[in-house]
């Protein structure tokens, strides 16, 4: 997962680096941290919502008689 996420930072970065105009730079570094927090936060919610989905059916089922 990691190898993919550095790659494709990799890409990233060396696709706007060819930009010459530097007007944007900044906004185009705060678009790629919210690119990379956004995957990680897809790929967390994915581990645990599964985790988080088990545990309220079970809390679920003792409840119900």
């Amino acid at each position: 997962m990691m190898d993919f996420l550095n790659s494709l930072y990799v890409r990233l970065i060396t696709s706007f680096s060819m930009l010459k105009n530097e007007k944007g730079q900044g906004l185009v570094e705060y678009a790629l941290i919210l690119v990379l927090i956004a995957i990680v936060v897809i790929a967390v919610l994915t581990i645990l919502g599964q985790k988080t989905c088990t545990v309220f059916s079970t809390v679920g089922s003792a409840i119900n008689p």
